[in-house]
Formats: C-alpha cells, structure tokens, sequence
C-alpha cells in the first residue's frame, strides 16, 4: 500500500478555546494553496482510491480540494483522524484495505508525524510536517506491528513548484 499524508492547509491562528479551533476552516490563502498542491499531485500522476479526512473543517475543505482532481477517489470521514485520534484504530483501518491501494489522509499535527515516525521506527517529533505538506510511505506491515518506508517528504514549497 501507498499510504499519503497531506496536512490540511493554512487555517488561521490556533485559538486557546478548543470547541471555536476545531471549527476552524482554509483561509483565503490557505484554499488557493491547497488548489496548487492538488494541481502537483495530478501532475506527479498520482490517484487516490480512497481520501480520508478528519472531521475537522479545514481537513474537510483540503480533502475535498485534492478530491476534485481525482478521478476515482472516494472521499470519506474518519473520526480516527482529529488531532487526538487514535494511531491504532487509523492502522487498523488501513489494514482492511488492499496491498495495492493509493490512499490519501488528511489530518493534523502532531497526530499526522505520529504516524509517520510510528512507521518509520523513528522518535516522534523526528519529522516537521508543514501545513499542506505531503508524505508518502509505502507501508510495508500494519501487524503485528506498522512499518513502512518513506519515499516522499515534500514541502509545500516544492510541491507548488511542480504546479
């Protein structure tokens, strides 16, 4: 499996009351960046069989950027995705899809380099995962243990410079 992950997009200030930050959506900046990374990925010729999102808004609004230039990816929630989700029940999902599957998820920090350290062997915090950066593991186990290799560690910088 070729597993992606994508931080969602600039979305403004953290704000310290949790309940108005989880309703937080993309900036005006943060949306028309997000249209340039989903333009690179198309152009990279990846396709996603399946894009999951936190529930969040600004993954929502990523998710669904991405999801229009997609021809076969099937856009879904998971819950397992908020920033205090659950790593296991994320790989325990992935582990009910096929070896061959491209799949896209949309998430947060630090949750998102969790699982990508947790992959990796690595300490958490070992990889910086900006705001609508990409990564892409092959994931070589999702039991007993999760493994994979990093193949891409891409910048939004770079990526807009494919567009």
């Amino acid at each position: 499996m070729d597993l992606y992950i994508l931080r969602h997009g600039e979305s403004g200030q953290s704000l310290a009351d949790a309940k108005r930050d989880n309703e937080r959506s993309l900036t005006t900046a943060g949306r028309k960046e997000v249209e340039e990374i989903a333009e690179s990925i198309e152009r990279l010729g990846v396709e996603f069989d399946e894009i999951a999102f936190s529930p969040l808004p600004r993954a929502k609004e990523t998710a669904r950027i991405v999801a229009k230039r997609q021809k076969r990816a099937k856009l879904q929630m998971w819950d397992e995705l908020r920033p205090e989700g659950d790593r296991r029940a994320t790989f325990s999902r992935l582990a009910r899809m096929g070896h061959d599957a491209e799949i896209l998820i949309v998430g947060h920090e630090p949750y998102l380099t969790g699982i990508v350290a947790e992959l990796m062997g690595a300490r958490p915090g070992a990889i910086l995962l900006k705001k609508a950066g990409l990564v892409r593991i092959r994931v070589t186990s999702l039991s007993p243990g999760a493994k994979g290799e990093l193949r891409w560690l891409l910048s939004p910088r770079v990526l807009k410079a494919i567009s």
